[in-house]
C-alpha cells in the first residue's frame, strides 16, 4: 500500500514540474547610420569657408562618396584637413566623429580658382629686367598652375627672370628676382641699430643684392659684416 502511494506522489510531482528557463538578455538597438550626403555637406562648407578670402571665381566640388558606408551615425561631424594640405586644387578633407562612435573618413575634392594673372607677353630671356609692355593679363583656372602665379604686375615689373620664357608663359614669383640694389665692389652706408643707439659707416659691399635680401659687406677695418640691403645702397645691420 506504502508502495503505491510514493509512486503516485512521484508521477504527481512529474507532471506538474515546469523547468526554468534561463531569460535571454534584450538585444541592443542598432545604431543609425551616417547619411553619406551629410558628410558631403561638412566637407563642402569647409572647403567654401577656407577658400572665402582667394580672390576671383572660385567653384568647390566634392568627389563622390561611398553609399555603401556603413558607420553610426554622428550628430556633429567635423572637417578638418591635415597640417600643410592645400585647400585649393586637387585637395583632401577628413571628416570625424567622436561620439557616440569615433570615426574619420577622407573625401577627394577638388577647388577651382579663376582669376586674371600675369603672363608674358613677348619671350624674356634669362636675367632679362621684365618691363611692363611684355606682360599681359590673362584668365584661367590659378588651381591648375603651380604655386606663386603673379596676379599683379607690380609683382613682376622691375625684375628678372632667373629662367628663360616662352612667349604666353605665366610668371611664378619664385622664378622673379628684385631689381639689384647692391652690386659686388659698390661702396654702400652701412646703417646699424640697436637698443637705444644707430650709427652709419661705409663699407664695400661683397656680393650682389636685391631690396630685401641679405647681402655681406666688409668695413674699412675688415670686419665682414651681413645686412639687409635697400634701395639706394643702404644695407641695414640690426643688433
Amino acid at each position: 500500500m506504502k508502495i503505491h502511494v510514493i509512486s503516485a506522489l512521484l508521477l504527481a510531482a512529474q507532471c506538474c514540474f515546469v523547468p526554468k528557463v534561463a531569460a535571454q538578455p534584450a538585444a541592443a538597438p542598432a545604431l543609425a547610420l551616417q547619411d553619406p550626403a551629410v558628410l558631403k555637406s561638412v566637407a563642402e562648407q569647409f572647403l567654401q569657408a577656407q577658400s572665402a578670402a582667394l580672390a576671383g571665381e572660385v567653384t568647390v566640388t566634392v568627389g563622390p562618396i561611398n553609399q555603401r558606408m556603413s558607420i553610426a551615425s554622428c550628430p556633429a561631424p567635423q572637417a578638418f584637413q591635415q597640417p600643410g594640405a592645400r585647400t585649393w586644387g586637387k585637395t583632401t578633407v577628413g571628416v570625424r566623429c567622436t561620439a557616440p562612435v569615433a570615426w574619420t573618413v577622407y573625401i577627394q575634392a577638388q577647388v577651382s580658382v579663376v582669376t586674371e594673372y600675369v603672363a608674358t607677353s613677348v619671350p624674356l630671356a634669362q636675367g632679362q629686367t621684365i618691363e611692363q609692355s611684355q606682360l599681359v593679363l590673362l584668365r584661367g583656372d590659378i588651381s591648375a598652375m603651380p604655386n606663386g602665379i603673379v596676379t599683379d604686375m607690380a609683382q613682376a615689373v622691375g625684375r628678372t627672370s632667373t629662367v628663360s620664357l616662352a612667349s604666353g608663359t605665366p610668371l611664378r614669383l619664385d622664378t622673379l628676382r628684385g631689381k639689384q640694389v647692391v652690386q659686388q665692389g659698390q661702396l654702400v652706408r652701412v646703417v646699424s641699430s640697436g637698443n637705444g643707439f644707430r650709427v652709419s659707416a661705409e663699407a664695400r659691399a661683397i656680393g650682389n643684392a636685391s631690396d630685401g635680401q641679405v647681402v655681406q659687406v666688409r668695413t674699412p677695418a675688415g670686419a665682414i659684416l651681413s645686412g639687409v640691403a635697400k634701395a639706394g645702397g643702404l644695407v641695414e645691420v640690426v643688433f
